[in-house]
C-alpha cells in the first residue's frame, strides 16, 4: 500500500483543479503509466502518472518520492482531470502497448 505525504504545500496546488485526494490516490492504486519529467525540477526527481479513478475518470499528476522515517512516499505536486484529446491520446497508447488476441 503507497503513502502519500500530504500537507498544506502540495494539497491546494492538487485540489485547486476539483480532484480529490481519494481519486489522486485511486489513480496510483489502479496501476497509471508513470513517465520521467526531467524538464520540471532541478532540485529534486520528478514523475508524470497518467490514469484512471476508481470511477473511471482519467488524472493526469505530477508527483516526486521522498524517503521518510518510515520509507518512501508518494508527494503528488499537482493533479488534474485529462481533457478529451488527452484521454484519446492515452487510450490510443494503450492499445499499441497492449494489442489484444482478436
Amino acid at each position: 500500500m503507497a503513502v502519500f505525504d500530504w500537507d498544506e504545500g502540495n494539497w491546494p496546488k492538487c485540489g485547486k483543479h476539483g480532484v480529490s485526494k481519494a481519486e489522486i490516490e485511486a489513480v496510483f492504486r489502479n496501476v497509471p503509466r508513470v513517465y520521467p519529467d526531467p524538464g520540471h525540477s532541478d532540485a529534486e526527481t520528478r514523475f508524470l502518472a497518467i490514469g484512471r479513478t476508481d470511477n473511471g475518470r482519467y488524472v493526469f499528476t505530477a508527483f516526486t518520492l521522498r524517503t521518510g522515517e518510515s520509507g518512501t512516499y508518494i508527494r503528488p505536486i499537482s493533479a488534474r482531470f485529462m481533457h478529451r484529446q488527452e484521454i484519446e491520446h492515452y487510450e490510443r497508447q494503450q492499445e499499441i502497448d497492449s494489442p489484444s488476441d482478436s
